[in-house]
């Protein structure tokens, strides 16, 4: 089993008040690990040491915190195979998929290193004079990091990175699927020298009753979180109780637009991007795709002779995709296939896959109806049911009916076509003529029920300041 250890809180690592729980690897069901399984005591215990080591942190230069992340930053890339080893024992990613993450991971420290320095401000005489308005920021205090299981190295580093750029100490909970990676980088972080307590870690099987303990300590100013809607309306609903600082980054059901004119080979490498990078378990996942009728048939030939050829199977094995996250993701989205062809959907191309372990197919659907369940809901896996259109205002009422907002993605010949439609669609991110929207030097974040709040960019740090002014008599 691979090697893991307690609690990090305050620097040390200490057993769980509930004992220990399993982490499985998704491709055989085997345990990897028993990790230290926290309890409500440890997640007070955790904000004590956070708040201990607030006023040292938020005191100390920007550039020694700059240069704290660089570091955190050169680290992540030195053992970026181990890490990837570790992504893919516990999440199931192919490994190329989970080197990608832990290299994407490491420049949200290079990039907040960057911005730690740039803390701004302004300066300037009252309108009426006699005045003077010295405009600054300040961290916001101890934040409460709670982060998915898809991405377990970069949606921890894209909220802690930030936090500790702008001042603020955390307290952090991983996703029960996968501590595993969250207390290597926690390491890497002592590594790089980030004092105790500054960052500390609680795996927990307990994920709401840790959570709302740190929302109901008044010591906790900001919470951060990524996951599903539904999860994120309680933290909100909670998080008002006190009035708590909220970033939320929820769940997606991004279109994929194919107009007449798009280049067909560049469509459909950024298909085999959005939709498959991660097995499809990802918020920016492409969810539905609706491709002009005139180029249909052509577009799902080639697609459907990329997704053929995809090997599915455990990482170690170099498959280009591995396993869903547990067996009920399997199950639901099984089901959801199921929904679509009983409707009348067609399975046009699928993939062969493993007869053991938590698989499922790479699948196309096509002649999907208008009102089918699968292109209402959040899919998170590898199945790509296909729509045709041919009228653009009513292609976009269907795009932008879905509550989520968060990516899109359009393909067009005449790329101020595609800018056009791109305005015109109701998302955070879009992205033209390209299969990918994350980028730390990007704000993102969504629209609607896809959250609140910017992650990466400039946004991002400013998600973990407050602004204070002063009024000084002249």
């Amino acid at each position: 089993m691979i090697d893991s250890s307690g609690l990090i809180i305050g620097g040390k690592h200490l057993p769980g008040g509930s004992g220990q729980f399993d982490v499985q690897d998704p491709a055989s069901g085997r345990v990897v690990a028993s990790v230290a399984d926290a309890d409500v005591h440890d997640a007070t215990a955790a904000v004590d040491a956070a708040a201990a080591a607030f006023d040292d942190w938020a005191a100390l230069a920007p550039r020694a915190r700059s240069e704290i992340l660089a570091r955190a930053h050169a680290l992540m890339l030195r053992d970026a195979d181990e890490l990837a080893a570790l992504i893919a024992s516990e999440n199931g990613k192919s490994l190329v998929d989970a080197r990608g993450e832990v290299v994407y991971a490491a420049e949200f420290f290079r990039w907040f290193a960057e911005e730690a320095v740039r803390t701004g401000g302004d300066y300037g005489s009252s309108p009426a004079g006699g005045t003077r308005t010295i405009v600054t920021h300040r961290p916001v205090g101890v934040a409460a990091l709670v982060t998915p299981w898809n991405f377990p190295a970069a949606m921890a580093t894209r909220k802690i990175a930030p936090a500790l750029a702008a001042g603020c100490t955390v307290v952090l909970k991983p996703a029960a699927e996968t501590p595993l990676t969250a207390i290597a980088v926690v390491r890497l972080l002592a590594e790089a020298g980030v004092p105790d307590g500054v960052v500390n870690l609680v795996p927990t099987t307990d994920a709401g009753g840790v959570v709302g303990t740190w929302l109901a300590d008044p010591r906790v100013r900001k919470i951060s979180f990524t996951g599903s809607t539904r999860v994120g309306q309680l933290l909100l609903k909670q998080a008002a109780d006190r009035v708590v600082n909220a970033s939320m980054e929820l769940g997606g059901n991004a279109p994929f637009v194919v107009t007449a004119d798009a280049d067909l080979d560049a469509a459909v490498d950024g298909a085999m991007i959005a939709k498959f990078r991660g097995g499809g378990q990802a918020c920016t996942a492409a969810n539905r795709f609706y491709v002009h009728a005139t180029v249909a048939d052509e577009f799902v030939a080639r697609f459907g002779a990329r997704v053929s050829r995809l090997s599915v199977g455990p990482s170690d094995t170099g498959a280009e995709i591995g396993p869903l996250i547990s067996a009920a993701a399997v199950s639901t989205i099984t089901a959801l296939v199921d929904d679509a062809v009983t409707a009348g959907a067609r399975v046009a191309f699928s993939a062969p896959v493993p007869a053991e372990g938590w698989f499922l197919a790479p699948t196309i659907l096509t002649g999907v109806p208008a009102d089918a369940m699968i292109l209402d809901e959040e899919i998170f896996g590898p199945v790509a049911p296909i729509v045709t259109w041919t009228d653009e205002d009513d292609l976009l009422r269907r795009v932008n009916a879905s509550e989520a907002g968060l990516a899109a993605y359009v393909y067009a010949g005449d790329l101020g076509h595609a800018l056009r439609l791109a305005e015109r669609i109701d998302a955070g991110m879009v992205g033209v003529n390209r299969g990918l929207v994350s980028d730390p030097a990007a704000p993102f974040g969504g629209t609607k029920q896809s959250g609140l709040g910017r992650e990466g960019a400039r946004a991002g740090i400013e998600e973990f300041r407050e602004t204070q002014y002063f009024s000084v008599a002249w």
